[in-house]
């Protein structure tokens, strides 16, 4: 019999994260066991901190479902298997899984459920190995980059607020006749720019999947001047690169961390299509504005579902793994399923082909090809 579970979030915040907590502390409590939530990943277990480890009840996760942000505080530099300890003076990154397994045990927790993207799974995978009891992960991330499930909590949300920043830009790109490029996160998957994009009426979209040409997104730029559509919106994926060339890096690899910082692009390509065509351009970068707010209706019912779903796991199985949304049902799969790679956009999906009809650009067509499409499919823009 289950009878005391805990909770953490990992890597980067997403909406949602509250509803699933409250879901899961909720579940729990109804069946009777003891919830605790463990701060910042898994810091509040290391830390010799009281408060690091905290009970769930239903006053803790009262009225906090429709909020963004996280209760429990999240770190995605909390790698337990590269943390970083004070040496000298000098925090060095050190193995500590072994110190997270037994003071896991030592508060009698029977099962974690983590909440997470590709690296917080990863990370729950190999715990499990060493010896971390039972673990049920909870897709989470806006770039719904996750392999194994059709859809994470939050990135819903991340799209409403991208697709709203796109429609006020809109107005403006227009008032002064300008290129309005657009950056956003996602990695190197481009999600978040395709749907945004197609959903915020976007001439140019570049995405991680298809390398583009410069010459080619000009092209479109200038296509649209010449029929006196004198603005263009540009929505770009951080990781976007030239055919060729590599994506834009804003902060190289840290002591901690194995990969670098993606950003940067939309200023570089802003300064190329105005040296190209003379059109003036500008770059934003939405940023963190994609991560905060309050959750959409749609991932607060996922949030909820994903989370009582990882409570009925824990209470009807034995198994360990990952909640996954797949043909909009839920099932539980294997960890090993879910880590060691990046859910992409599928280059022949319909989404795409959407986009393509309706005359958007990702520069790797050649203008015919675009003049064609545009000519069969117009649009009133």
């Amino acid at each position: 019999m289950i009878r005391r579970i805990a909770i953490n979030t990992g890597g980067g915040d997403a909406p949602g994260l509250n509803a699933v907590i409250r879901a899961v502390a909720l579940s729990a409590l109804n069946r009777g066991w003891e919830v605790f939530g463990i701060r910042q990943g898994y810091e509040g277990l290391l830390e010799d901190d009281p408060g690091g480890v905290f009970p769930l009840d239903r006053d803790a996760v009262r009225g906090i479902g429709h909020l963004g942000g996280t209760i429990l505080g999240t770190t995605n530099k909390g790698d337990p298997f590269h943390y970083p300890v004070l040496q000298n003076g000098t925090r060095v990154p050190t193995d500590v899984s072994g110190k997270i397994v037994e003071r896991f045990k030592e508060r009698g927790f029977e099962a974690l459920v983590a909440l997470g993207g590709d690296g917080s799974m990863n990370i729950a995978h190999r715990l499990m190995k060493c010896g971390l009891p039972r673990v049920i992960g909870v897709p989470k991330t806006i770039d719904n980059d996750l392999k194994g499930t059709n859809v994470t909590f939050g990135f819903a949300t991340a799209v409403e607020t991208t697709t709203e920043a796109l429609d006020r830009l809109h107005s403006t790109a227009q008032a002064h006749r300008r290129v309005m490029v657009v950056e956003v996160m996602g990695r190197h998957a481009g999600w978040i720019a395709l749907c945004s994009g197609i959903a915020g009426g976007a001439d140019v979209i570049l995405i991680p999947e298809i390398p583009y040409r410069l010459d080619r997104v000009c092209e479109k730029i200038e296509e649209r001047y010449k029929r006196r559509r004198d603005f263009a919106i540009v929505v770009v994926s951080e990781g976007a690169k030239e055919l060729g060339g590599e994506a834009t890096y804003k902060m190289g690899k840290d002591a901690f961390k194995e990969h670098a910082v993606l950003g940067g692009v939309a200023e570089r390509l802003a300064r190329q299509i105005e040296e190209a065509t003379g059109c003036e351009a500008r770059s934003v970068v939405l940023g963190h504005l994609q991560r905060g707010g309050s959750p959409v209706s749609f991932d607060r019912l996922l949030a909820q579902r994903l989370g009582s779903a990882a409570d009925r796991y824990v209470a009807e199985t034995e198994l360990s793994g990952m909640v996954a949304v797949q043909a909009g049902e839920l099932m539980l799969l294997p960890m090993d399923q879910v880590t060691g790679g990046t859910r992409s956009v599928e280059l022949h999906s319909d989404t795409l082909e959407t986009a393509r009809d309706v005359g958007i650009c990702f520069g790797d067509e050649p203008i015919g090809t675009f003049l064609a499409r545009i000519a069969a499919h117009a649009s009133d823009d």
